[in-house]
């Protein structure tokens, strides 16, 4: 007996390489997630062929939502061309057929890690966030049990005690990436290890947006048009980062979010992390005919949302608003 008579026929692989039983457990848990606004859901994590840790979470998510007519877009970190996003998109494409894109107006879904689109996505589109640590509790009570617990009663004095403790010893708030977040004035939730600059996306959203831990076996979403407001005291604001004295080295473009490059002479040269935004912008600069969407924040660094032209604090211009 060989080998060869031992081993099972090749049966393929099903739609989207997940089985039907993967993707319905999937949506439901999507479901509860999207009714629940910020509540973690467990679900059980599939094996994929990635590591855990490279976004099997986001990646479960896409494949249980992907269709032959959608049109998907990878970014890592805002770059489209990283080997995790290509590799990600590469093995979306071959699974689902679905088309894929670099351009964020384009695309139904964008999964994405660590970062939001430059440009405002509309009704219709679902934004996927890989997440490497659900728990935004983890700092204060690392015990789960226990930070279930806060959760279900609505305690989060310790995440204040956090933020004050900041302002004590430096004067600002310092937590850059996944800061935490209220969500629907329920769930304090952790938006992925986004930066600041992209916290106030979130808010008021026309998409739906869906977070998924691979490795903590989690997921969460905001539904669209949902209130999302960074924790802040009343008369300190949360602010997002200052970048208004940095300019792309290839577009010019000022007040949207950069890369900052080291030279070897010790300087530093600046460059959109979006570079789905950045090829746009190129192209245009060349004369080519191209469509670019509305940025959430314009030429002069105010923060476009909800129809108008805003600072880019959340929720008040001053201590006193």
């Amino acid at each position: 007996m060989s080998l060869i008579e031992l081993a099972q026929p090749n049966q393929g692989y099903s739609y989207a390489f997940l089985d039907a039983f993967a993707k319905r457990e999937l949506r439901r848990r999507i479901l509860k997630g999207i009714a629940i606004p910020g509540y973690q859901v467990p679900y059980a994590s599939r094996e994929l062929p990635i590591a855990r840790g490279w976004g099997t979470g986001g990646l479960q998510v896409t494949l249980s939502l992907v269709g032959p007519d959608d049109t998907v877009k990878v970014i890592d970190q805002g770059a489209d061309d990283s080997v995790n996003a290509a590799n990600l998109r590469r093995f979306i494409t071959r699974m689902s057929g679905a088309e894929t894109t670099t351009d964020a107006n384009q695309a139904t879904i964008i999964q994405s890690r660590h970062r939001i689109t430059e440009e405002i996505l509309r009704e219709g589109q679902t934004l996927v966030l890989q997440v490497p640590n659900p728990e935004p509790l983890r700092r204060v009570e690392p015990d789960m049990a226990k930070a279930r617990i806060l959760h279900a009663d609505a305690d989060y004095g310790q995440m204040w005690l956090v933020l004050y403790e900041q302002l004590v010893r430096f004067g600002r708030y310092i937590q850059g990436a996944s800061y935490p977040v209220m969500v629907h004035e329920r769930f304090v939730m952790a938006p992925s290890p986004i930066p600041r600059w992209d916290t106030p996306d979130l808010h008021q959203s026309a998409h739906l947006t869906l977070l998924s831990a691979g490795r903590e076996k989690r997921l969460y979403a905001v539904p669209p048009y949902t209130n999302v407001y960074p924790l802040e005291f009343t008369d300190v604001p949360f602010e997002v980062e200052d970048q208004s004295e940095w300019a792309c080295r290839t577009t010019g473009e000022r007040n949207k979010f950069m890369n900052e490059l080291p030279q070897d002479d010790g300087s530093s040269v600046f460059e959109l992390s979006d570079t789905g935004y950045m090829e746009k912008l190129v192209n245009h600069q060349r004369g080519e005919d191209v469509t670019i969407g509305t940025t959430y924040y314009d030429s002069e660094g105010q923060f476009y949302h909800d129809g108008y032209l805003k600072p880019r604090r959340s929720r008040q211009e001053s201590p006193d608003a």
